[in-house]
């Protein structure tokens, strides 16, 4: 007879901190799509959106809008995924990374977008592309380790 440890199943604390801090940001970005799409003038308002930054968001084609909801929602279901241990997080957040890489090239490439709101989106801009560099990588990363699965 032989004696075998059982092996380890839990996941690592890394994935739990990743998946919450995941989870919060993707969710902010959720509450800011559905709070655009129906809070109107006056949620974009709050946010000390100009007349003419406000005037863009109500321009975009149906298509955009729906970039965007692939990639808000997709992030968010990307970081249930992690919380579920699922290597399906992995592609989902692709997807999600595609999508906003759509809407970019919209709104820096084909629209005055850089010009009617500013640096502060450029930047903002920059900070969610590289948090979607970090999830996708995080969740292959943890792929890879068997930590997801």
């Amino acid at each position: 007879m032989t004696d075998t440890a059982p092996a380890k199943s839990g996941a690592p604390w890394h994935l739990w901190v990743v998946g919450v801090v995941s989870l919060l940001w993707n969710a902010f970005g959720c509450y800011d799509y559905y709070m655009t799409n129906t809070g109107g003038d006056e949620y974009l308002r709050s946010y000390g959106m100009t007349a003419a930054q406000i005037a863009f968001y109500h321009a975009m084609p149906a298509w955009m809008t729906g970039a965007w909801a692939v990639g808000v929602w997709g992030a968010l279901l990307g970081s249930a995924l992690f919380l579920l241990r699922s290597k399906w997080a992995f592609h989902v957040f692709v997807v999600s990374f595609a999508a906003f890489v759509l809407s970019v090239i919209y709104t820096y490439g084909f629209t005055n977008g850089a010009e009617v709101n500013g640096m502060i989106a450029i930047v903002m801009s920059g900070v969610i592309a590289a948090s979607c560099v970090f999830f996708i990588w995080y969740a292959r990363f943890a792929t890879k380790r068997g930590i997801l699965r």
